[in-house]
């Protein structure tokens, strides 16, 4: 009787150890799967900054540094349709004539295929309790040219809240050891470029 209350809790025992051995296994896979999950809607989300900050400097000549004035650009912007005809008196077809034959919202442009785009939503992280990228524009000198730039960042705090916060202070401290922004963004304040750091 007393060997098989020992066998019996040396199989609780056994079958306990495993579950934390598989468990600890699993952490990091669940962790890294749900942070992909997660960094494909910021990504689709800044990708979205992007396009409508390069429509914005199209019509307005510099980038938007606030989403108040890119998200009413978006709603009421329109964007002109161009065509290019060769030059009849240009014998070597290089020279074009560019001829406005009108002009569509800039929405229907960057949106219209896009069902789930809903532009007041363009402003928030998601996966945060409504908390905004940081969206920062100006200008920048580059030999002796003003270059306008923008930037549009999204923290690893912000938007893997609730995940394992020991793996995400890793996270974080793995990118400031390479001196590299602990999240993900788009654009540069310093150089001219749209860049996002996923790509």
């Amino acid at each position: 009787m007393k060997s098989i209350l020992i066998k019996f809790v040396l199989l609780i025992v056994i079958i306990l150890l495993a579950y934390l051995v598989y468990n600890s296994i699993m952490q990091p896979v669940h962790f890294n799967k749900e942070k992909s999950l997660r960094e494909v809607e910021v990504v689709q989300r800044l990708k979205d900054i992007r396009s409508s900050q390069v429509f914005y400097r199209q019509a307005n000549g510099k980038y938007a540094g606030h989403f108040d004035s890119l998200i009413s650009f978006l709603r009421t912007g329109e964007i002109p349709v161009v065509k290019l005809i060769p030059d009849p008196n240009d014998t070597t077809f290089t020279k074009t004539i560019s001829d406005t034959l009108g002009y569509i919202p800039v929405m229907d442009s960057l949106f219209s295929k896009r069902k789930d785009f809903a532009v007041d939503e363009l402003r928030y992280i998601p996966f945060s309790d409504r908390v905004q990228f940081q969206l920062e524009a100006g200008e920048i000198d580059r030999g002796g040219v003003r270059v306008g730039v923008f930037e549009a960042k999204a923290p690893y705090l912000v938007y893997l809240k609730g995940l394992d916060e020991q793996r995400v202070y890793n996270l974080i401290a793995s990118q400031e050891q390479l001196e590299k922004y602990p999240g993900l963004k788009v654009g540069s304040m310093q150089e001219p470029s749209t860049d996002g750091n996923w790509e």
